[in-house]
């Protein structure tokens, strides 16, 4: 099996900064890519971020040049730091990991549990 654990969440004024933390373990061969999703309450989840295990970055428009994602592909983790936070970037965000199993020839997108991001204004 394959764990996904999320870190870094909370409630920040507007103009903050969080860091979030997506750890990846257990039955993985090799990661395609790792990013994040969010969702607020009525709206469809979107893309916040991604990378791939090359390094190739793709960001959603509303948080370009204010979001940074990064991967450490030792570790097998992904980082979001959000600086410049906004109330409209108040959602769960989802850490997602496209990864191939051991013993599989196949890849398919694992998702986390997700953490509350909440800006206040």
């Amino acid at each position: 099996q394959v764990q996904l654990v999320e870190s870094g969440g909370g409630l920040v004024q507007a103009g903050g900064s969080l860091r979030l933390s997506c750890a990846a373990s257990g039955n993985i061969f090799s990661i395609n890519a790792m990013g994040w999703y969010r969702q607020a309450p009525g709206k469809e989840r979107e893309l916040v971020a991604a990378v791939t295990s090359g390094g190739n970055t793709n960001y959603g428009d509303s948080v370009k040049g204010r979001f940074t994602i990064s991967r450490d592909n030792a570790k097998n983790t992904v980082y979001l730091q959000m600086n410049s936070l906004k109330p409209e970037d108040t959602a769960v965000y989802y850490c997602n990991v496209d990864l191939r199993p051991r013993y599989s020839s196949s890849a398919y997108r694992q998702w986390g549990q997700g953490t509350q991001v909440t800006v206040s204004s």
